[in-house]
């Protein structure tokens, strides 16, 4: 392949119309300056060529599955029509074609038309290659685009709320359910009103109330984390951030995928202008309009509102009426859930489970007793205290 065959397929790559964005992605551009390397200049031949490998390898020594994840997590007007099953024109069907043929082609680009014709006999970097029906992989990933989604989706699976933008989380939380003790039968609920959710099925906006450290939050990111591959994200909102919502659900309602809005220990003042936000969602906005989006929120508190003695010595005419919109705010949420402290044997059962996902060598009467005296020490048995006397001991063991 010659200078010029080389810079035809570069042209053809800047004329992407529906997958115009990957010009876009860092590793691509590299890629689009390696087809123009000046062959005849071998510095800087070499050097374009060692930009896209170093890129790269950044993310995977393979070029065909690096550039097919872009292409399949790529967010496009024929994406998003055939998500929405709206209908596609011919001519942006026979574009995609066109432009999934080329892209197929350029995937098998090794690098070694641009090392046969450079005069320089150092070393070169190799990536790899492999032959992908580009074409029908992409129509199968459409089939099943709410279990994998696109564009931001399709990389990602948990998300915060920054500036009005959908942001990922790069580190999320990796908590499983199976690493979870206790709580059995409250999580048991809680998976159950989101399959239903996955399922399409109608799903209730959901409080888990209870102590703090019995594992309400890392409940809901473990389930996140479980029903992942099945199309479930999750983006965790800030209380100040719930005037949010009504623009979120907005942009999330045409999305196949399905989504959890989670709110962490959740509490107001009663003067709390976000009070009415949340009351106004949870009174029907989410669930009137889109199957998809499910709310979950957590607490330490049954009656979410902060109340005083104050608060009942005002100088409204209907002041009891206030007061019971205040406190009922929870019972505004189809499903409540509730996670207490556990009692001795609970709370030694899990000891004892965690001990056993560390691989702790302690003999059981020993554990317990030291497990009860960690917990006094610390003001009282919960899941999150066992953890970290189980960690702890695991850190001496390793000691």
């Amino acid at each position: 392949m010659n200078q010029e065959s080389l810079t035809l397929l570069n042209t053809r790559l800047h004329a992407l119309v529906i997958f115009r964005q990957l010009l876009k992605d860092d590793v691509i551009a590299r890629f689009s300056a390696l087809l123009d390397a000046p062959l005849d200049q071998p510095r800087q031949a070499v050097s374009l060529y060692a930009d896209f490998a170093a890129a790269l390898f950044a993310q995977t020594d393979n070029w065909s599955d690096y550039l097919l994840r872009c292409v399949l997590e790529d967010e496009n007007l024929y994406m998003q029509k055939k998500a929405q099953q709206l209908p596609v024109d011919d001519a942006i069907e026979q574009c995609v074609a066109e432009e999934l043929a080329l892209l197929q082609q350029l995937s098998r680009f090794d690098g070694s038309q641009i090392r046969a014709g450079v005069s320089y006999d150092g070393f070169w970097a190799q990536w790899h290659t492999r032959p992908l029906d580009f074409p029908a992989i992409y129509q199968e990933r459409l089939a099943h685009i709410g279990e994998h989604g696109y564009g931001l989706f399709a990389k990602h699976h948990m998300f915060i709320v920054r500036d009005g933008q959908i942001v990922p989380i790069q580190n999320p939380d990796p908590i499983r359910l199976a690493q979870l003790s206790g709580y059995a039968y409250q999580r048991d609920i809680v998976i159950r009103n989101t399959r239903a959710l996955l399922a399409g099925k109608p799903a209730a906006n959901t409080l888990l109330y209870g102590d703090s450290g019995t594992g309400k939050s890392s409940s809901v990111k473990a389930i996140a984390n479980e029903f992942r591959e099945q199309g479930l994200r999750l983006i965790e909102l800030k209380k100040s951030q719930l005037h949010e919502i009504p623009a979120l659900i907005d942009r999330l309602s045409v999305n196949p995928l399905k989504f959890i809005l989670f709110i962490d220990d959740l509490s107001f003042a009663s003067d709390d202008d976000n009070f009415a936000a949340l009351k106004a969602i949870l009174e029907g906005s989410v669930s009137s309009t889109t199957n998809n989006i499910v709310v979950y929120a957590t607490s330490n508190r049954r009656h979410m509102v902060k109340e005083t003695f104050s608060d009942r010595q005002g100088d409204e005419i209907h002041v009891n009426d206030t007061i019971q919109e205040l406190v009922s705010l929870s019972e505004r949420f189809g499903l409540t859930v509730t996670f207490t402290r556990p009692d001795k044997n609970a709370f030694v059962d899990i000891v004892c489970d965690l001990a056993q996902q560390y691989g702790v060598h302690l003999d059981t009467p020993t554990l317990i007793a030291q497990a009860e005296a960690y917990a006094l020490a610390r003001g009282g048995r919960s899941p999150r205290v066992a953890k970290q006397f189980v960690e702890s001991l695991k850190a001496q063991e390793m000691e």
